[in-house]
């Protein structure tokens, strides 16, 4: 399929997803240094554990600066909930050191006014922000055009046709952005995900309650499959 072909399919799941579930609102935007801890602590565990993870650090400390110089013993104790708090506590320390240490302060506004590639970048170099996190970063903080891919987006898009099965999600970042238009990412990132939950699971799909099964590659070729057997 030809990348003209592939956009017109990923306009029409986006209208699709749109009829189905309608112009999706995430959470209240969290500011921007807020959204990077929060997304830290979302890696490998569910929203539930991320939130509940988030909250009690906040709770355990009155700003950044204090977790940024806090033992590592109790950011590791206050973020326990999220999963993998042995390895995402010195993390986030780590990054709120090296922000402190290039800008002078705690705060990440300043990508807000670099342009996005620039600001990708930057966040890329810290260690425990790949891909995904540095895109939920801008686009939900700074509403910048970037398309965040984690496990239900990238599942999804793969059983769809929208991107090659042996894409990695690193590399369907830059595909599925050159795909959607960049005033769609925010509702197909998020309608995406909850097709991903609700309907499009990892096992067991529910493809006959799926709104885009007649364009969907996954589900054909499952549908030829059962009619030649």
């Amino acid at each position: 399929m030809v990348k003209a072909e592939l956009k017109r399919k990923a306009e029409r799941v986006l209208r699709t997803l749109l009829k189905t579930y309608g112009q999706p609102v995430w959470r209240k935007p969290l500011p921007p240094l807020d959204e990077l801890v929060s997304t830290i602590l979302s890696q490998n565990t569910n929203d539930s554990n991320r939130d509940r993870a988030f909250d009690a650090l906040r709770s355990a400390f009155v700003d950044w600066a204090a977790v940024r110089d806090a033992p590592t013993e109790a950011v590791i104790a206050a973020i326990w909930p999220a999963g993998l708090a042995n390895q995402k506590g010195p993390r986030i320390q780590q990054v709120l050191r090296q922000i402190t240490a290039e800008r002078g302060e705690l705060s990440l506004q300043f990508l807000g006014e670099l342009p996005v590639e620039e600001a990708r970048r930057w966040l890329l170099r810290f260690k425990g922000v790949g891909p995904k996190t540095a895109a939920i970063v801008l686009l939900f903080a700074f509403r910048r055009p970037a398309f965040p891919v984690d496990t239900h987006v990238h599942r999804v898009t793969g059983r769809l046709g929208l991107r090659p099965h042996w894409m990695s999600a690193a590399g369907a970042h830059p595909h599925l952005e050159a795909l959607f238009r960049q005033q769609h990412y925010y509702a197909a990132h998020l309608n995406l995900i909850r097709l991903g939950r609700e309907i499009c699971h990892a096992r067991r799909p529910r493809c006959a309650q799926c709104a885009l099964r007649s364009f969907c590659d996954y589900w054909n070729v499952a549908r030829a499959a059962v009619a030649d057997g």
